[in-house]
């Protein structure tokens, strides 16, 4: 299939504004990690501050992800995006100002950006949710291989932006501009047309009915427990030490900010050629290709342990990049095609707190072990963690043979309400 096909998709005006507000929002939040990492170390220079602020964040999404989840099934996931983007608007806009008059403190910026991740877990999900809605059932991998794109160009677009603000100005301008990008995502979204919530999903069901159903859908696909599970200890791993200790080793072993920036558009770019890549194939079993693949996404970490030159952590984070968004792709796609219409933001929200359940312990420790163990030996006794974790998840067959099919249709909705059994 040509390009141009694959492009398709972007005929459908309400895919086209999703795509639009999420590329928007990514750049702004590609930018908002490596200025808020160094907003800190600016202020007091700490590794353990670094961690602690985006353990706020996470804490934050992870513990309203579920809300997020059964209100993005309530209201439409539409709805459930928009309002978190106007929150986001607000909360980082506040952190700009503040490190922009100069009155910034750690406990505002952990405190804002932990209101910043709330508001994600309600975008989270329903942005998940949403694209079997606005995208043909037949260009569904496509619309997931765009979106995982346009993640990749925030990576890439994001990072380097700060980088260059950070050079000009001050980080407080870089999060001015991410806030602005969730604006621009807002208005997007506005104008977005999508069908509302069947009224036999939700109708007479109690909050926690809601909740059982999801798990009871989630529970009940042993290959998507296990794709989870294995997320949330690399999840824990994997992003403390490229978000906290990543702009460390730069800091004191390399050239800082400028250095780091090189290796987060990297990152970004290695993730954008994994989604064209995507783009090429439809493995009959999506898993097998793409779980064997992402074991090698420890290699930055294994390579700022050294630490290497620039360039090669770089390359590492290249590959890192493109694993990593060849997995998602392929994975989002399977699991969508085998979970009923009316159960996907749930199920999208287990996805999500599973995934980054043990992420905010990773941020807040990682600074203290670094100090115990040395910078370089908790990098490595990160790569090897994550690199045998993800072996485990590989070795289950329920992920390995796990087969999808072109026209396979998705599942209909349940007859009867959700809860008609308690």
């Amino acid at each position: 299939m040509s390009t141009s096909s694959r492009l398709a998709v972007l005929r459908e005006p309400d895919y086209r504004r999703l795509f639009l507000g999420r590329t928007t929002s990514l750049i702004g939040d590609g930018m908002a990690l490596v200025a808020i990492a160094f907003a800190v170390l600016d202020l007091t220079g700490s590794a353990t501050d670094v961690g602690i602020v985006f353990a706020t964040h996470s804490l934050a999404l992870i513990a309203l992800v579920l809300v997020g989840g059964v209100v993005g099934d309530r209201i439409s996931p539409r709805l459930a995006m928009l309002g978190a983007d106007l929150v986001r608007t607000v909360s980082m806009g506040l952190m700009a100002a503040l490190l922009i008059t100069g009155v910034a403190e750690i406990w505002q910026l952990a405190l804002l950006y932990a209101i910043d991740g709330g508001a994600t877990a309600f975008f989270n999900p329903a942005s998940t949710a949403i694209v079997p809605q606005v995208a043909p059932r037949r260009r569904l991998q496509d619309a997931n291989a765009l979106l995982e794109l346009s993640r990749s160009l925030g990576q890439i677009v994001g990072p380097a932006l700060a980088g260059i603000l950070l050079g000009l100005g001050s980080p407080g301008t870089a999060l001015a501009v991410d806030a602005g990008t969730f604006a621009v995502s807002a208005v997007a979204l506005w104008g977005l047309r999508v069908p509302r919530p069947e009224a036999g999903a939700v109708a007479g069901a109690s909050f926690l009915a809601e909740l059982r159903h999801g798990w009871a859908e989630f529970s009940a696909r042993s290959w998507l427990v296990a794709v989870v599970l294995g997320a949330m200890v690399s999840n824990a791993i994997y992003a403390p030490a490229i978000q906290v200790l990543g702009p460390v080793v730069a800091q004191e072993s390399l050239h800082g900010s400028s250095s780091w920036a090189v290796i987060a558009t990297a990152l970004g770019i290695g993730a954008l050629a994994g989604g064209g890549v995507a783009f090429s194939i439809r493995p009959r079993r999506p898993l097998l290709i793409g779980e064997g693949l992402v074991m090698l996404i420890a290699l930055p970490v294994m390579l700022l342990a050294l630490p290497a030159p620039t360039v090669a952590i770089a390359f590492g984070a290249l590959v890192s990049g493109a694993v990593g968004s060849i997995a998602q792709i392929l994975f989002e796609t399977a699991w969508v095609q085998k979970v009923p219409a009316e159960a996907r933001t749930r199920v999208a929200a287990y996805e999500w707190f599973g995934s980054l359940a043990l992420e905010p312990v990773g941020l807040a420790v990682i600074g203290p072990l670094a100090v115990a163990l040395g910078i370089s030996s908790t990098l490595w006794l990160c790569a090897g963690t994550v690199t045998l974790t993800l072996v485990a998840v590989y070795s289950i067959p329920s992920v390995r043979r796990l087969e999808v099919h072109a026209e396979e249709p998705v599942p209909p909705p349940p007859p009867r309400p959700v809860g008609a059994r308690d």
